[in-house]
């Protein structure tokens, strides 16, 4: 009984959050529309009800109330998806351990980030929010839909979608931990230590949970259960493979490491991230079904990301390997479709590869592309129109919708888009003072961290 109360609950709490986001009846009219699954469609109107597409095609008619859109000379794609970002929560990095599984970037989201709306003004309608880099094993993450205008921050949470978590190779965990208070990992090897220590506490932990749920049913049982521990918990419902690991990577030693680790483990949902010598290793990806999510062209900041290629991506992609372009950074995630285009010149992609990488191929490495990346009837409308072709470099995102909302209007929206103006904020439309990579997203907060806990002076040279 008590089971059957907690899942209704549960279910409630589901429903509640879903009959909070709102859902719109749109018809797009003759614009070309972009399928990326179904081919393109040259003169062809998208009709939307109660956020989804529910017919596609030519001469529609706008039933009584619904918004018409004129996309007349315009071009139709899915909304773009960023596998990788740190957009939209205000904690990135728990970079107290080496592994912090119990943590949650979904506990930290913040509706209120004027960057998500800049996003929107890029075609950008979901992000995956991760956890930074900082630990072997960090938290899970939390995918968000851009329903930016919405306070509360669980009416940015996809709902549904699947559970993923981020892992770490190479200097940065090794760097926090080892080289910042003398602790595993200090070397490669030691990451790998790490994650297959915890795999194998989470497998033990897993086993007598199982004992214990099948001894308790048997009559006279009066054993105690296992002791609940959430770090653990968490690894072991990735080895019953209900969680995504996305694992930020570089080197392809490292990559084929986790490889062999996943597979000693029988882990078979895994995604790399940034992945700059994937191309070493694509056949062994593709064999194993991993997913590859890299930068179209951004290497070299700092050691052990001296050496990549800007044919990364297409390499990948021929290789059968599922492969996306992210941003890892509020700004790039602006022109995701220039990135995309950037595997025209390195690889010789079609319209459809390229645009795959910023659509349907992240929704695959998120497990949401049965409701979102293309535009095929019983789909989500998460919807981006662009003047002039999303791949071209004279291309301008003019609209942007989340569930048939129209969340960014090129010619329509204020100047202003903040939600909440504090008088006080400085704007940054004048004052940039980024100098490029020297501090990648993922490791945000921990190197401030790391020194607050340690007691070293940052002002120090």
């Amino acid at each position: 009984m008590k089971k059957i109360i907690i899942t209704l609950l549960i279910l409630a709490s589901v429903s509640l959050v879903q009959a909070q986001v709102e859902r719109g009846n749109v018809l797009i009219k003759g614009g070309t529309v972009l399928t990326v699954t179904k081919g393109t469609l040259e003169n062809t109107d998208v009709l939307v009800r109660d956020g989804k597409i529910s017919q596609i095609g030519k001469g529609i008619a706008a039933p009584s109330g619904f918004r018409v859109i004129d996309a007349a000379g315009m071009f139709v794609m899915p909304g773009i998806i960023d596998a990788h970002s740190h957009a939209g929560i205000d904690a990135i990095n728990e970079a107290t351990a080496p592994v912090t599984a119990e943590v949650f970037t979904g506990d930290a989201v913040n509706p209120f980030q004027v960057g998500l709306y800049r996003a929107l003004a890029g075609g950008v309608t979901s992000i995956h929010a991760m956890h930074g880099s900082a630990n072997a094993i960090g938290g899970e993450c939390e995918t968000l839909k851009l329903r930016y205008g919405v306070k509360d921050p669980e009416a940015m949470k996809m709902e549904g979608a699947p559970r993923t978590i981020k892992f770490a190779l190479g200097e940065n965990p090794t760097r926090v931990h080892g080289s910042g208070n003398g602790i595993v990992p200090r070397t490669r090897m030691g990451v790998e230590f790490v994650i297959r220590e915890a795999f194998s506490q989470g497998k033990a932990y897993m086993e007598a949970w199982d004992a214990y749920n099948k001894a308790k049913v048997q009559k006279g049982f009066r054993g105690t259960p296992p002791a609940y521990n959430k770090r653990l918990e968490t690894m072991a419902d990735i080895l019953r493979g209900n969680i995504i690991i996305h694992c930020h990577s570089y080197r392809a030693d490292e990559i084929y490491m986790l490889l062999n680790v996943c597979k000693d483990f029988g882990i078979k949902r895994l995604v790399f991230q940034h992945v700059n010598e994937g191309f070493k290793v694509a056949p062994e990806l593709a064999a194993y079904g991993a997913g590859a999510s890299v930068f179209s062209d951004w290497w070299a900041y700092k050691f052990e990301v001296y050496y990549s290629t800007a044919y990364n991506a297409a390499i990948l992609t021929k290789n059968g390997v599922t492969t996306s372009i992210n941003s890892d950074d509020g700004e790039l995630m602006r022109h995701l479709y220039h990135e995309a285009g950037k595997t025209q010149k390195y690889g010789q992609l079609t319209d459809d590869e390229a645009l795959a990488l910023i659509t349907i191929n992240p929704a695959k490495q998120l497990g949401i592309d049965s409701r979102v990346g293309s535009i095929e009837v019983g789909k989500e409308a998460d919807i981006a129109i662009f003047k002039n072709h999303p791949l071209s470099v004279y291309t301008i995102p003019m609209i942007t919708i989340v569930d048939g909302i129209v969340r960014f209007d090129r010619e329509k929206d204020a100047d202003d888009q903040r939600i909440y103006v504090d008088p006080k904020q400085t704007i940054d439309v004048t004052l940039h003072t980024s100098t490029g990579h020297d501090h990648e997203s993922c490791m945000q907060g921990a190197v401030y961290e790391t020194a607050k806990l340690f007691g070293f002076n940052l002002l120090e040279k």
